[in-house]
């Protein structure tokens, strides 16, 4: 487990996915960035490639974590995504099994091991929680669970659901943070998942398909903090 940064909970993290590149993502990571400084949570953004030293460099508070690495060493190997390759652009950590990049448990192993020698954080998606059991023995800083059916309904995860999945995490390794998503639409959602027990969540479609997806970020992330300091009262 790569110990470089540290993790504040409550945190949350926004997936582009294939959805924003360039400069408008470039803006979004700014206003994000503010909203992670003003609300104080911390937000990890997993952008394309391409877009990772822009934001970096034009960014101060967010954990910009590349959306898939490979594990493969210096060499050969065109097309894939080498981890110091990923380092060097200014990334900080590596998002790892997402249900739409899936992986074997061997290259997931390896990957994650990869990640801990070029001095990557490692946020990594399970699908059940039987899986994200499994996947705490591999000793990533933060598990994903989220049942992937969910992905994009605008349905999330009951209570229930979660605090088993962070329970069962916690039974293998109590230092992994566990983030709870799938199915966040709105601030709403994001309050109702945090003020319920869970320390993090994220979303992706509901923010770049948002009218307007910078007022969502902000939306979003103020949901966190209200609802983490009223659950602290």
């Amino acid at each position: 487990m790569y110990n470089g940064i540290k993790i504040k909970e409550p945190f949350f993290e926004i997936g582009p996915k294939a959805y924003c590149y360039g400069e408008e993502m470039i803006n979004l990571a700014k206003v994000a960035d503010e909203a992670s400084a003003k609300y104080d949570v911390q937000i990890i953004l997993t952008p394309q490639y391409t877009d990772i030293p822009f934001i970096a460099k034009e960014t101060k508070h967010l954990l910009v974590f590349a959306p898939h690495m490979d594990s493969l060493p210096i060499g050969r190997g065109i097309g894939s995504v080498l981890p110091e390759a990923v380092k060097f652009a200014g990334a900080t950590g590596v998002m790892l099994n997402h249900s739409e990049k899936r992986v074997s448990i061997a290259e997931l192993n390896a990957a994650i091991k990869r990640a801990d020698e070029v001095g990557l954080a490692t946020i990594v998606c399970a699908d059940t929680i039987e899986e994200a059991m499994a996947i705490a023995n591999l000793n990533p800083n933060i598990i994903v669970a989220e049942q992937p059916e969910l992905i994009g309904t605008g349905q999330t995860s009951d209570s229930d659901y979660f605090k088993r999945a962070i329970e069962a995490v916690h039974s293998v390794n109590p230092e992994i943070k566990v983030l709870t998503a799938a199915g966040i639409s709105n601030g709403d959602d994001v309050y109702k998942v945090i003020k319920n027990g869970a320390s993090s969540t994220g979303s992706s479609s509901a923010i770049f398909k948002a009218e307007d997806p910078a007022k969502m970020i902000v939306d979003m992330i103020s949901a966190v903090r209200r609802a983490w300091d009223e659950r602290h009262k």
